[in-house]
């Protein structure tokens, strides 16, 4: 993966990253509000050998160095904190005040810098003051003294004690700024594990990759287009309308060697947008001058019906069982296309598709049709869609975009293969429309295009840009199609 992927990434995922950095700052806001403030006094101490030589300088120095770490340990040990405890006005034990002193040796020197902290500032100056003479006469009392009855260790003030002005504790800044970072750092970990443990199928080349087939069209959602009933019309000028004639192209060019005209369309799962892409794709063949036929071979849960506005008493399960011929049973949409409905739904629907009959009624459709679009049930469910597909020129695979999962699309892969069904390619469909650069593309230039005709893109109405997209659909049509 390059940058650009990675970039990719952060930009899909961006809410993770401002949730987790949200909440973050959301701590550190609560920490600073909550945690009282803690005031510092600090006293900085020298350690120095009263000997008179300069031979004695430089082994005086090391000597006291060598010594910082326990004269550190000094301050918070019992000779110092226990008499400290006794310190009018200060009301804490030796344990309290030992917590109080932190102690910090300066590195390359002989100094040692103490800080004495509490919420009370006045009282961690009267203890660092309070400090200074004990941790001296300590110091003078455990060093020895030499042969002229001198110490052989001196403490001296060089610093101090001084209040701090502002609190040591707690540090806004400092915690909005380390609880940013550590948001960060969460937001790209579920990130990571996101997108690790996330199976859809998100890009064409996965897809490509999982089918072994090619992608015919990327679909993007519209979401101009009517949610309730059908059909599920997209506006001249959409990205939809345009992807949806990219695959009616690479359709009709799949392979000239072998002709298609029965497409069988299916999918792994529900919910992908199968129903809907073989109403707008039979739409669309004719527009092209086709004589187009849609069959809703979902004997279990029909629906084609419904979208284009049609009954469902009389189908193709009625064909099946005898009920009714062909053309009782067809029904006029518009110019070019014609309906055949599911019918009722038959206590054995993948015994009907599997009959000899479907095979005579597909034939007799050939002869009246040049293209037989049959909105297919999805394959992981049941057997139906693999049966209509070994039976017609291909199928066509509809894909949902971040939803359906890559097992899932394996699997239907493998169910088609396994009828020895010819796999015409996929349809990345529902994909976001900022999730490629194509959509953008053709926005530009179609809004390019209205602009030079005198009307900016999407001002028309939209029952006025579907009426020029789909103007050939509403004539009238006689119902014979012999």
């Amino acid at each position: 993966m390059g940058l650009r992927d990675y970039l990719s990434i952060a930009r899909r995922h961006w809410w993770i990253f401002l949730v987790s950095l949200g909440f973050a700052l959301a701590v550190a806001v609560v920490i600073n509000v909550r945690t009282p403030p803690v005031y510092a006094s600090a006293v900085t101490f020298f350690f120095t050998n009263p000997s008179t030589l300069s031979a004695d300088l430089y082994p005086a120095s090391m000597f006291s160095q060598g010594r910082l770490n326990s004269y550190a340990a000094v301050l918070t040990s019992d000779r110092i904190t226990v008499p400290l405890a006794g310190t009018p006005g200060l009301r804490l034990t030796a344990q309290e005040i030992a917590e109080r002193i932190t102690v910090e040796t300066v590195p390359n020197t002989v100094m040692l810098r103490v800080a004495v902290e509490d919420r009370s500032p006045a009282r961690a100056q009267l203890l660092a003051t309070a400090l200074v003479p004990r941790f001296q006469a300590v110091i003078s009392a455990l060093e020895s003294t030499n042969e002229k009855g001198q110490p052989v260790v001196r403490v001296e003030v060089v610093a101090g004690p001084r209040l701090e002005d502002d609190p040591v504790a707690p540090r806004p800044l400092n915690n909005l700024a380390m609880a940013a970072m550590v948001g960060l750092v969460v937001g790209a970990a579920l990130v990571v594990a996101r997108e690790v443990t996330d199976s859809a199928v998100r890009t064409v080349d996965t897809l490509q990759t999982l089918v072994s087939a090619p992608v015919l069209a990327r679909v993007p959602v519209d979401a101009r287009a009517p949610t309730g009933t059908g059909p599920f019309i997209s506006d001249n000028d959409s990205p939809r309308a345009e992807a949806l004639r990219q695959l009616r192209a690479n359709l009709q060019y799949a392979d000239g060697d072998r002709p298609v005209q029965v497409i069988a369309v299916t999918s792994a799962v529900e919910k992908e947008g199968r129903s809907a892409t073989a109403c707008s794709l039979g739409l669309l063949f004719a527009e092209a001058g086709r004589r187009v036929l849609v069959v809703d071979a979902e004997l279990r849960r029909p629906r084609l019906a419904a979208f284009l506005g049609r009954e469902n008493a009389a189908g193709l399960s009625t064909i099946l069982s005898g009920g009714a011929s062909v053309d009782q049973a067809l029904q006029p949409w518009g110019a070019g296309l014609w309906l055949l409905s599911a019918g009722h739904s038959p206590p054995n629907p993948s015994e009907l598709l599997s009959s000899p009959r479907m095979a005579e009624v597909i034939e007799e459709l050939r002869g009246r049709f040049d293209i037989i679009i049959v909105d297919c049930p999805p394959l992981l469910a049941v057997t139906d869609g693999a049966i209509i597909a070994a039976r017609s020129d291909g199928a066509l695979l509809v894909v949902r975009s971040r939803k359906t999962k890559n097992a899932q699309v394996t699997t239907a892969a493998r169910a088609l293969r396994a009828v020895d069904a010819r796999v015409l390619g996929c349809v990345l469909n529902m994909v976001p429309a900022k999730s490629g650069d194509v959509f953008p593309q053709f926005e530009r230039y179609a809004g390019g295009s209205a602009a030079v005709s005198g009307e900016a893109p999407g001002n028309a109405p939209a029952a006025t840009r579907r009426a020029r997209f789909w103007h050939r659909s509403w004539a009238p049509c006689p119902r014979a199609v012999g």
